[in-house]
């Protein structure tokens, strides 16, 4: 682990929060010659490089039209069709970015690519994480601005939350076991199971919700979306926040959809099929917030 000199600054109020109006976002555009890794990376089936370009300029189309200032991450990570998934290599606070350690091995090159598209958008970094410390950004998310949630998994363990813990002193660090499924391979992140709307409600797939987390959201006031069992593979609980109940979610999960929406929220839809169905990576794995307020 290792702590910035620069740690002190205090230099984006208010990017500890997973709802407000989002003003600044990163996104890694897909390459083909990346995509060609697609089998070695997991994913599903092999994504057609013109359809996923074309697929993730709307889909920064529609980060735009929600008034999102959309930084084009550009350091290459060559082979690595994952690094499209701009959420999981780094950690955002309100210091600067914290540089995580993949517990997928094929995904380690990332933080370092990231670091230099970080350092064009102007974004300092606070420090980072060193072996034997592994943590993946999809494994957490800000419960409010002292509050960090985070999935103990098969992508997160325990020295990468020790390692956050050090680095984020007068932080509240929650750690929630999350469950096996189907093994390490899987990729199933905290963020699989549930994402924020709004300051008192998320949507999540509560058959796989670690019970203390449940009992923290409901000590919090916090209300939940279910996501019905035949949407949760297809990424229902995986939904973006653009502003408080205003969502941005993977077309396709009509009911997930139409609960959203009872409970308030206006959500918004775009087609994912080569870059997040193939991939197993949704809106908020496609994107990194820098800035909301």
């Amino acid at each position: 682990m290792r702590q910035d000199d620069r740690g002190g600054e205090r230099w984006v109020p208010g990017i500890q929060d997973q709802v407000s109006p989002l003003l600044r976002v990163l996104v890694r555009p897909p390459r083909p010659f990346d995509l060609q890794a697609w089998r070695d990376f997991g994913w599903r089936d092999e994504p057609d490089p013109g359809a996923a370009a074309e697929e993730h300029r709307a889909f920064r189309a529609e980060l735009e039209r929600a008034g999102a200032e959309v930084i084009v991450g550009e350091a290459s990570v060559d082979g690595d069709p994952d690094a499209i998934y701009a959420y999981d290599p780094i950690l955002m606070t309100d210091r600067g970015a914290i540089l995580l350690r993949p517990g997928k091995l094929e995904r380690r090159r990332e933080p370092q690519a990231v670091a230099l598209d970080l350092e064009d958008a102007g974004v300092p970094i606070l420090g980072s994480l060193e072996e034997p410390a592994c943590a993946e950004g999809g494994d957490m998310f800000w419960l409010d601005g002292t509050t960090l949630a985070i999935g103990r998994g098969y992508r997160t363990n325990d020295e990468g939350i020790l390692a956050l813990r050090e680095l984020l002193p007068g932080t509240q660090i929650l750690a929630f076991d999350l469950p096996h499924r189907r093994g390490p391979r899987e990729c199933l992140h905290l963020l699989s199971l549930l994402s924020p709307l709004d300051h008192d409600l998320v949507v999540c797939f509560p058959p796989l919700m670690p019970v203390r987390l449940m009992e923290e959201l409901v000590a919090r006031g916090i209300a939940y979306v279910e996501v019905p069992e035949d949407e949760f593979d297809t990424m229902g609980p995986n939904v973006l926040a653009l502003a408080p109940r205003l969502a941005l979610a993977l077309e396709g999960n009509h009911e997930t959809k139409r609960r959203m929406e009872a409970a308030g929220t206006e959500v918004r839809t775009y087609r994912g099929d080569e870059i997040s169905r193939k991939g197993d990576g949704g809106p908020t794995c496609l994107t990194r917030p820098l800035a909301r307020g």
